[in-house]
């Protein structure tokens, strides 16, 4: 999938700058430009980037808007990032991507609603350690990001480390990302998909109102639906035409994997839950090849789409595009853009790296190209390519 990316630093100019006006020297779309472009070269510190011109040269300082013979230092970048408007920079980066969703013909798109850690940025003062995203499943572009604040306490599903820390935070944050795109009507004819900790009412019933559709896990922190749920797929005198089903294989990584999924209609009546048209149970068994160790999980869950939308095997297909979260964002970050060794830690100088690591990822995916080190390899001997994917041109 390649198209048009509309020029991200037209959309970046907006953006409030925190500095003095007597002090600029440079503009601060050219410096979070400089920092995209670096990224898509394999730059992963802001101390590495601010040496990106200087390693190209004048002609590629001037495309980004810097003055003749000048760009930013370390210094500039360490001073400034801590000290910009985080949440104006990401609100304007979601309009970006939503630009370019608008030029094309995705058909139903879903998202992936899931917070991650930011590793060590608790215990160095960052004012958000934590960062919570919506990820597309298939589109594979982040479109919104919100920092999570410090504090929280248990709610009621399990959490290990930093993580267990935010979660009454992340709570909060993801319903006030909801109803922030439900303000701007971005929900509408969209899937929402999370996990168990944010299956709660009030965001059913802002997907809904927003004319989108959820697909939730239900755990321990929602009991009376659960029990309800799973109440129906383990009475033993439920007829079977009650119930659908759908399963698949799967092997690699030394693991072979079966899921198997039941879906029924029978409670979208009587549950007292926002927006509810299916139900369903989900058990997964993997069989460790190395160990010979079979491990079994059998899961529940609640979604606002009807059968005729959502068949077992599409439920499923959301299900398992959940996580792809996991794997083609967080990952990503943390491996390839080598986030989880990152020591920037204090101020908002994390979560804005992290925007400019999913600005560069979302850059890849939507130009068709790999997120993986070969690809960054090839923009390093490419310059030129990299300030195009952002929309910077050069003159031959």
């Amino acid at each position: 999938m390649a198209t048009r990316i509309p020029p991200l630093m037209d959309i970046v100019s907006a953006i409030p700058d925190p500095r003095h006006r007597k002090g600029r020297v440079y503009k601060l779309s050219s410096i979070l430009g400089l920092m995209c472009a670096a990224s898509l070269c394999g730059y992963q510190t802001y101390s590495s980037m601010a040496e990106w011109c200087r390693n190209y040269g004048s002609e590629y300082a001037l495309a980004l808007g810097f003055p003749p013979q000048r760009s930013p230092c370390k210094a500039t970048l360490c001073i400034l990032l801590a000290r910009i408007d985080v949440e104006a920079l990401e609100e304007l980066l979601c309009e970006w991507i939503e630009a370019v969703l608008s030029t094309l013909d995705l058909g139903e798109l879903a998202f992936s609603l899931d917070g991650k850690s930011l590793r060590g940025s608790r215990k160095q003062g960052a004012t958000f350690p934590a960062v919570l995203a919506a990820f597309g499943h298939k589109v594979g572009v982040v479109l919104c990001q919100r920092g999570i604040p410090e504090g929280g306490r248990p709610v009621g599903v399990a959490a290990e480390g930093e993580d267990a820390v935010y979660r009454t935070n992340e709570l909060r944050i993801a319903k006030e990302m909801l109803k922030a795109l439900l303000i701007d009507g971005r929900l509408e004819g969209r899937i929402w998909t999370m996990d168990a900790l944010h299956t709660q009412r009030e965001n059913a019933e802002t997907i809904v109102e927003g004319e989108g559709d959820y697909v939730m896990l239900v755990k321990g922190n929602q009991p009376t639906l659960q029990g309800d749920i799973k109440f129906l797929f383990e009475s033993d005198d439920a007829p079977e035409e009650w119930f659908d089903d759908a399963s698949e294989s799967s092997k690699g990584h030394g693991r072979l994997e079966h899921r198997s999924i039941r879906t029924s209609t029978v409670l979208k009546d009587t549950l007292d839950w926002p927006g509810s048209q299916q139900v369903f149970e989900i058990h997964r068994t993997r069989f460790e090849r190395t160990t010979g160790k079979l491990h079994e999980e059998t899961v529940y869950g609640i979604t606002s789409l009807s059968t005729t939308r959502a068949d077992p095997t599409r439920l499923m297909e959301l299900i398992r595009g959940h996580w792809s979260i996991e794997n083609n964002l967080h990952w990503v970050r943390d491996v390839v853009f080598d986030e989880d060794r990152s020591q920037v830690r204090k101020g908002n100088t994390p979560q804005v790296m992290t925007a400019v690591r999913n600005t560069a990822i979302s850059a890849l995916r939507l130009a068709g190209k790999p997120t993986n080190a070969a690809a960054r390899r090839r923009y390093a001997a490419r310059p030129r390519e990299a300030l195009a994917l952002i929309g910077v041109p050069m003159q031959n």
